[in-house]
C-alpha cells in the first residue's frame, strides 16, 4: 500500500518571482506545496494550479518534492516547454541543492552512485537497487559542521525522484526532517525537510543566454 504521511496543508501567501520573460516564469517553491495536484480534491491545491490561476498559459517543465523548497522553471509557451523539457532530460541544466544532515560528514567533499527504483509496496518511497534500479548519482560537497550535523552543498548528475534523500540516507546521513527516510531526532526534531533547491544554471530556451539564477537558501 502507498505510505501517507500526515495531511496535506498547504502553506499560504504569494509565490514569489525570480525570473519573468515572455518565455520563462522562474519562482520560489515553499516547502508543503506540491508541485502538480494529487489524487482527490484535498490534493487540488498545489504551485501550478495557482500560477494557472494568475497566468493561464504557465506550463510545467520539471518538479521537485512537496517538502522541498526552492528555485522551479515553468515555460510560457509549448516551444519553451519543449526545449527546457529536453534541456532537463539531457542533463544541460545545472542543479544545486542545500541541506542540513543527520551526523558530522567526515569527509570534504564525495560522490555517491547508487542505482534507484521506486519500492512499489511502499511508493512514493524509492530505493536502491543494484539489478533493476536506473543510475543515480549525486556529487556532495560538506560546507560546515554545526551541532552533531552537517550542512551540504548537493549537485544531483541525474534527476530521479527522491535521488538526494535517498542518497544521503544511504550513506548514514539522512536530510534533517525527513518523513520517509529519517528516524527519530532526525526526523522528528525538525518541522520541515532540510532540502531546498537553491541554484539552477541552464540556457534559455530562445535566447540561448545562460542564465545564473539562485533564491538563497533559508535554513
Amino acid at each position: 500500500m502507498p505510505v501517507q504521511i500526515g495531511d496535506y496543508a498547504p502553506p499560504r501567501g504569494p509565490i514569489p518571482i525570480v525570473h519573468e520573460d515572455d518565455d520563462l516564469l522562474v519562482v520560489d517553491k515553499p516547502d508543503g506545496l506540491l508541485t502538480v495536484p494529487g489524487r482527490g480534491e484535498h490534493l487540488a491545491d498545489c504551485l501550478l494550479a495557482r500560477l494557472q490561476a494568475m497566468r493561464p498559459e504557465v506550463l510545467l517543465c520539471h518538479r521537485l518534492d512537496r517538502d522541498t523548497s526552492g528555485i522551479m522553471v515553468f515555460a510560457l509557451t509549448k516551444a519553451a516547454q519543449r526545449a527546457m523539457g529536453r534541456a532537463f532530460e539531457t542533463r544541460k541544466v545545472a542543479k544545486r541543492y542545500a541541506a542540513r544532515v543527520w551526523g558530522e560528514v567526515a569527509e570534504a567533499r564525495g560522490t555517491i552512485d547508487l542505482p534507484l527504483i521506486v519500492d512499489w509496496e511502499n511508493r512514493p518511497r524509492q530505493h536502491v537497487n543494484h539489478e533493476t534500479g536506473k543510475p543515480s548519482v549525486t556529487d556532495w560537497q560538506r560546507l560546515a559542521v554545526e551541532g552533531g550535523t552537517s550542512r551540504m552543498r548537493l549537485k544531483p548528475r541525474t534527476g530521479r525522484s527522491h535521488q538526494l534523500r535517498v542518497h544521503m540516507a544511504e550513506i548514514g546521513h539522512p536530510i534533517l526532517g525527513d518523513p520517509f527516510y529519517a528516524d527519530g531526532a532526525a526526523r522528528t526534531d525538525h518541522d520541515r525537510l532540510m532540502l531546498h533547491a537553491e541554484g539552477l544554471k541552464f540556457a534559455h530556451p530562445v535566447t540561448g543566454k545562460v542564465l545564473r539564477l539562485e533564491v538563497p537558501c533559508p535554513f
